[in-house]
Parts: structure tokens; sequence; C-alpha cells
């Protein structure tokens, strides 16, 4: 077991290409990830990174064994699942990722009920509202908002979600409720956008009587977690655009409003998505056949939320 530890921690470290980021990933010190690789060359042999104070590279050889690492370890958790599917007891580790919104209120409370029925199977949860690579990250499935780029993942659709446009009451009274979505071009209204490394640029898809339009927005704002843009927006800064399962409970308390109600955001895909390989893993179809029947309550919970207060008349013109 020690010899495929090792080689685990080789595969992390040569994806993530930073010894300390791997060690983390893996819940272990730089120190002990650092063993490991020197016990992995002492057995093979030949250097696997090339090391400076800055840097941290794959040598030739390295490269080489990359290629038969991964599938070294595919063949072990393959074997693993067959013998799962035999005795009926998955087991393992699972690592799921999940946009901050998505996963703090409805991955993170299920987490531990899947546990106590699973006791054999830990999940490592990883949220943040950056495009995820799942193959390149280890990832077993990553929760998704949106419409995957890659044809060749399996998708598990949960459910179309609503999104709105909502700003505060302090905002609007200061600023005015926009009538149409030309003011949130030309400068009249502050919208608040996510942005992170590789994130397209700022169209929002809006619904309107000749079809469906993009509106590069304009604003003063951005950030790429999406919790900020909604505390960004209860104090009165800017318009910004959610699922309605993120800012329910604002809309219900009147902490946020609907604008734009003639033009609303496109719905969006929620779904699970995860490689044909890690479909056969038992694990994994286990952990998604739990979780979906509870999201599916909860968003629904949540628009019902929304579409009872919303029917309080607004005072605000």
């Amino acid at each position: 077991m020690a010899y495929l530890e090792n080689i685990r921690t080789f595969i992390r470290v040569y994806e993530l290409g930073n010894m300390s980021a791997a060690a983390r990933d893996l819940r272990i010190s730089s120190a002990v990830a650092s063993s490991r690789i020197s016990q992995l060359e002492e057995h093979l042999n030949v250097r696997l990174f090339q090391r400076t104070t800055r840097a941290l590279s794959p040598t030739e050889q390295g490269n080489l064994f990359y290629n038969g690492a991964v599938k070294i370890i595919d063949a072990v958790e393959e074997a693993e699942a067959e013998i799962s599917n035999v005795t009926r007891q998955p087991r393992g580790t699972l690592f799921i990722a999940a946009p901050i919104g998505l996963g703090q209120r409805f991955l993170a409370p299920l987490i531990p009920l899947f546990k106590n029925d699973n006791p054999l199977i830990d999940i490592r949860l990883r949220l943040s509202d950056r495009k995820v690579d799942l193959a390149g990250e280890g990832l077993d499935a990553a929760f998704f908002l949106g419409v995957p780029e890659d044809s060749s993942l399996r998708i598990r659709k949960v459910a179309d979600c609503d999104r709105v446009l909502c700003a505060s009451p302090a905002y609007l009274e200061r600023k005015g409720v926009p009538k149409t979505s030309e003011e949130l071009v030309d400068g009249t209204h502050d919208c608040l956008n996510i942005r992170y490394p590789g994130a397209p640029e700022f169209q929002w898809m809006l619904q309107s009587q000749s079809g469906v339009k993009k509106v590069a927005v304009r604003g003063p704002f951005e950030s790429d977690h999406g919790d900020v843009l909604t505390s960004w927006a209860l104090d009165g800064h800017g318009i910004i655009l959610k699922p309605v399962f993120e800012v329910a409970e604002h809309l219900s308390n009147g902490a946020l409003r609907t604008v734009l109600e003639n033009e609303p955001p496109v719905p969006v895909q929620m779904a699970f998505l995860y490689t044909h390989k890690k479909y056969q893993d038992p694990k994994v179809r286990l952990f998604i056949d739990f979780v979906v029947p509870h999201i599916e309550k909860a968003l629904k919970a949540s628009v019902e939320q929304v579409r009872v207060e919303s029917e309080a008349p607004s005072n605000i013109t």
C-alpha cells in the first residue's frame, strides 16, 4: 500500500505542478509528500522532477512514468469497484466539486447523512465558483450550473433552475428601478459580476418577447466568489444575477428585490458531471443517487418560498 500511496502522491504532484498544493489535496504535510516522491525516485532509480527554489517540473522520465502511473491507479480503482459490486459494500474516497453557493446550501448538509449510511466511503468536497477539470484535478464528479462544454462527460440532470436579477431596496431607492435591460449596458446601473481565470466576458442571457438576448453588462465590482457578490448586493452596491435558490432567503425577507421581471434571465441547468469510467464506480452512483432527491426537494422548497413571499406588494418604484 505504501508504494501505491507514493504513486498517488506522484500523480497529484505531477498534475498540480506543486508539492504543497498536492499535499493539501491529499490531506498530508508537504514533508510527507516530498518523502513519498523521494522514496519513489529511489525505488525507480530515476529523477522524476526537476526542483528549484521557485519551480518544480517533471523530467523526461517523470513524463513517461506518469502515463503508466495513471494506468496503475486506474486498474486498482477498477478492481476495487469490482469488489464493491460483489460485496455490495462500496468503499474508498470520493472527490466531489461544486460551486460555492450550491455546495454550501445543498451538498454540505447531505454529506454527513451519506457518511452515516455508507461508513466505508470518505468524501472530499471542493467548493469553487471557477470552472473545474474533472480528469486533471482527480475529481470523481462535479456539480455544475450551466451548459457543459465537454461532450465526452456523462450528465445526470438534477433540475432547471430559475434565476433572477435582484438588488437591495437601498440601491433601488438611490439608483431607481431599471425599466429595460439597456440600462444595464449604458452605465445607468451597476452590475456585480463573477470573474475567475478563463471566465467568458460578462454577458447576461435574458429572455424577451423577441427571444433570448445577450446583454453585455457593466459594473464597478467583480469577484470569483458568488457569495461575495450577494454580500455586495445586500449592501446596496449593485444588481446581481443569481439562481433563485441562492437568494431565496433574501428575497423572502425583503433584503433583495427582483428587477426586470419582464426580461428574466434564462434558466440554468443543474447537473452532476462525471466521466464514463467513473460511472462504473458504484460509490459514485451511490452518492449521486443519494443526494439528487434531497436537492430536488430543497430546490422546490426554495422556489415555493419565494413565490409565496413575492405576492406581497413592493412600495419601491
